[in-house]
């Protein structure tokens, strides 16, 4: 399929009616943007190369297996032992690299995940839940992604919560850039948890694979907001083969252009949230 021609001479006629003043004074502005948009880009450059600004790994990493890590707390159903790695030849899942408490997972745990791009009214949710959870004691898990991620992470702390954050990166990397003060404090004070080994490639699907591993070490995951397309939907079809349980918010439930929750609250063990003691209840957490 040939590319349709440009009307040059059309461009060409509106550039001799004007005067050559204003072809100057066009030049010139051009110019001066190029100039602006140069010494922007120089400026950001040398930012990211600032040594005091980079993200500083974990001196004291932890390896461990998710069969050591939620045994005595957690289960994974027998039908989907073998693939989350538990095998009869000793096969305990997934190999771990942990940073922080790692007695935060036998606590009661709960995911807050959603879209990266979330609207205010999302971010507002997922931040009064984090709260709410927190106050209640119970550890919020998230993926340090941008949006409900960062907003859950932050708000629980800020509640004195405790957290864990699961990444689909190596833990001696800080993706997205822009949160890794928040994953300094996370491994240095609450827990960071990867199943990608240090200074590992990263790839696309280690974002599923993230999420697999999120629900598996959660008691629940809550979806604030996602697309029928949403990475989220991922960790929504986790709980329901793991036997976990997830809750989806209201807003969504009720959004007649979604297909996905309808499908999901098919499965006995998937609930819309109404409150957050909808949650504390399944979770006999007084």
């Amino acid at each position: 399929m040939t590319a349709p021609k440009k009307n040059t001479k059309k461009r060409s006629t509106a550039v001799r009616n004007q005067s050559a003043e204003e072809v100057k004074r066009n030049l010139r502005g051009e110019a001066k943007r190029m100039h602006t948009a140069a010494v922007r880009e120089t400026v950001v450059r040398k930012s990211r190369k600032t040594p005091g600004d980079s993200y500083a790994p974990p001196e004291n990493i932890i390896t461990s297996t998710l069969g050591e890590l939620i045994q005595g707390v957690r289960t994974i159903p027998e039908d989907q032992q073998e693939r989350m790695g538990f095998t009869q030849d000793g096969g305990f899942g997934a190999k771990l690299w942990m940073a922080g408490d790692v007695s935060l997972v036998k606590q009661p745990c709960v995911a807050i995940v959603g879209a990266r791009d979330v609207s205010s009214g999302g971010a507002a949710r997922s931040r009064r839940l984090a709260r709410e959870l927190a106050r209640a004691g119970v550890v919020v898990v998230s993926g340090l992604a941008k949006g409900v991620d960062t907003a859950a992470l932050t708000a629980a702390m800020e509640a004195k919560g405790r957290t864990i954050a699961v990444i689909g990166t190596p833990i001696t990397r800080a993706y997205p850039a822009e949160n890794k003060r928040l994953q300094e404090k996370i491994y240095r004070e609450h827990l960071l948890v990867s199943q990608f080994a240090p200074d590992k490639r990263v790839y696309p699907s280690n974002f599923p694979e993230r999420n697999k591993l999120m629900a598996a070490i959660t008691d629940a995951t809550v979806i604030i907001e996602a697309s029928d397309e949403s990475g989220s939907l991922h960790q929504a079809a986790e709980c329901t083969r793991l036997g976990r349980w997830l809750f989806i918010a209201k807003s969504l439930a009720e959004n007649p252009t979604l297909r996905w929750p309808q499908n999901f609250l098919l499965y006995p063990t998937t609930r819309v949230l109404h409150q957050t003691s909808d949650i504390l209840d399944v979770l006999r957490v007084n």
